[in-house]
């Protein structure tokens, strides 16, 4: 159950429902995921946002940013996001990311994998280069020289920022699903 109740549209202040339309009508809306559930309240983390605006709509901001304006391919992208999942046990990241990275190319051993903390074999010499700065930053929370000088000059110095803001980010969101104990949308009411 969770610790947030689920706001109505019809209930939102207007800062909030600014942020409710940037949510529902930005790039988001053409998702794998349903925004909304039953009376059009926001599923996910987007409900919890709501109720700090402000924080909410930087968020949300960067989260489309790093959803539809980086130079991350789909497939390293979903992944990375799956990674990040299965670092924090994020049921919520995997349901709304598994069909992402299914349409970006990800094979059911690609998700095990990732979902086992590990690099798939097959991955080309980008994508498994940045999938091991994903994986070494979730462990670490750092990159040491060794792997920083392994592994940037072949991703490049924007790919390594990318990844590290989308670890960041999607990190977040996995605390405040955890914290607000945000169910999938098959168990909300």
């Amino acid at each position: 159950m969770s610790r947030l109740p689920r706001l109505s549209p019809a209930g939102l202040d207007d800062d909030q429902r600014a942020l409710y339309d940037a949510i529902t009508t930005g790039p988001r809306a053409g998702g794998p995921f349903p925004l909304t559930g039953t009376g059009g309240a926001l599923t996910g983390p987007f409900n919890a946002m709501l109720f700090a605006p402000p924080a909410g709509q930087a968020l949300q901001r960067l989260g489309a940013a790093m959803r539809y304006e980086t130079v991350l391919g789909a497939r390293i992208r979903e992944l990375a996001i799956l990674a990040v999942a299965a670092h924090h046990e994020c049921d919520f990241e995997r349901y709304a990311h598994t069909p992402a990275a299914r349409a970006a190319g990800a094979t059911d051993a690609h998700l095990a994998a990732v979902a086992a903390l590990s690099v798939p074999d097959d991955l080309d010499g980008i994508e498994s280069a940045a999938l091991r700065l994903v994986l070494a930053l979730l462990a670490d929370g750092d990159l040491d020289d060794v792997t920083y000088a392994e592994l940037v000059p072949i991703i490049g110095n924007r790919v390594a920022v990318e990844l590290t803001t989308l670890v960041g980010y999607y990190t977040t969101l996995a605390l405040q699903l955890r914290v607000f104990r945000v169910p999938l949308p098959a168990e909300q009411p």
